[in-house]
């Protein structure tokens, strides 16, 4: 549900806004028509599919864990592979802004049963940040079901993010995966652009 802010009109206010530091950027409906998906197919091999998608980003407010003060946004993408009317991917979960720490971070859930937390440092006004969640990794780390984990184990996850002068953001997502019987590291790779289309 969207945070109403202080005005209770649905309007955020620029403290509200303030206190997401660089997720302020995020909030709101956005577009992608132009997405790069290179995945493993169904052979195990590896295939090329262009996407687009749809995300929407919604202010949740402060969450405190003790000392510990949070800001952040609730978060749903759906993607498409281009001429399909069925997403090929749902994904689901939270930004979150760690002001005293300058951290940056994404919580991911996807109903394949993998989950990650990916963190990194940025600024209040950064325009570009780098998140990394390792398997094994007791901060951001990664988590997934029985059969992914003896089939396809996630071992890394790599997301860049850069906002755009025309009201647009970039990201680059690397999901590194350890397929049963492969030699080597499969890189699953997916980039896009994304207008806003919605405040």
């Amino acid at each position: 549900m969207y945070n109403p802010g202080k005005n209770g009109k649905g309007i955020m206010s620029e403290e509200d806004l303030k206190n997401l530091g660089p997720l302020s950027l995020l909030v709101g409906t956005w577009e992608g028509v132009t997405g790069d998906d290179t995945a493993p197919s169904d052979d195990r091999g590896s295939e090329e599919n262009k996407y687009r998608e749809h995300m929407v980003l919604e202010p949740t407010g402060l969450t405190q864990n003790h000392e510990q003060s949070l800001y952040g946004l609730r978060y749903h993408m759906q993607a498409w592979r281009i001429g399909e009317f069925e997403p090929f991917h749902d994904e689901t979960g939270y930004w979150l802004w760690d002001a005293k720490e300058k951290q940056v971070m994404k919580c991911v859930t996807i109903p394949r049963g993998v989950s990650l937390i990916a963190g990194g440092s940025a600024e209040p006004g950064s325009t570009h940040f780098k998140l990394t969640a390792k398997l094994g990794d007791a901060d951001f780390g990664i988590c997934s079901n029985p059969f992914l984990d003896r089939e396809f184990k996630t071992v890394r996850f790599d997301f860049e993010m850069t906002f755009n002068d025309d009201d647009s953001f970039t990201y680059d997502e690397v999901t590194v995966i350890q397929i049963k019987g492969k030699e080597g590291l499969f890189e699953h790779r997916d980039r896009n652009t994304l207008k806003r289309v919605k405040a």
